[in-house]
């Protein structure tokens, strides 16, 4: 029997989620972000003994068909944006289509019915949240970066980059390298 969690972020939401199941002497295998196999069918005081549990540590048991699709539309994404080692070169259309089984165009409008934004507008929000970590590291220059997020140029880069956070990528690097340099000096003064 599947199940499905809500807000699975994390290793820690996974060590969080095999507590509740062997609380309950549960045998299960975590399939991926938010989906557990379970070996035996639950009882209804099970589920509900495993619900309260989850809400405890801030997870959420999911019955709802559209939000389980909507919830494995989020960690796709997530997971191609953040974990992806490989360049995103694929279309991230036809990757949902194909790994939900699901029409884009149906995958698309639920999730702006439920979310109140488009999936691309997600995307979009993950890849710049992504990318100013890729600054703050200072790992990789604003072309290698741009090349690893698949964008079409640096310019392309900047102009998304400075639509969803009003600055500039080199305005927000001087931004953190300032405050950076602050705390530093804060903490030497203590």
């Amino acid at each position: 029997m599947k199940i499905f969690i809500k807000y699975m972020v994390s290793n820690r939401c996974r060590i969080m989620l095999r507590d509740e199941l062997q609380k309950l002497g549960l045998h299960f295998v975590i399939l991926d972000w938010g989906e557990v196999d379970v070996m035996e069918d639950l009882t209804a005081e099970q589920r509900l003994q495993l619900s309260e549990g989850l809400l405890g540590t801030g997870l959420e048991l999911m019955d709802d068909k559209k939000s389980i699709l909507i919830e494995k539309i989020k960690h796709i994404i997530i997971d191609m944006v953040y974990h992806s080692d490989e360049i995103i070169k694929v279309n991230f259309s036809n990757h949902l289509s194909e790994k939900l089984n699901h029409n884009y165009t149906y995958l698309a409008n639920l999730f702006s019915e439920v979310q109140g934004t488009t999936i691309e507008q997600y995307i979009i929000n993950h890849k710049i949240e992504y990318i100013k970590e890729l600054m703050v590291y200072g790992e990789l220059n604003l072309t290698e970066i741009a090349y690893k997020m698949n964008y079409s140029s640096v310019a392309h880069l900047s102009n998304q980059f400075k639509k969803v956070t009003g600055l500039s990528p080199s305005h927000f690097k001087k931004m953190k390298e300032k405050r950076h340099t602050v705390e530093e000096e804060t903490d030497n003064e203590s």
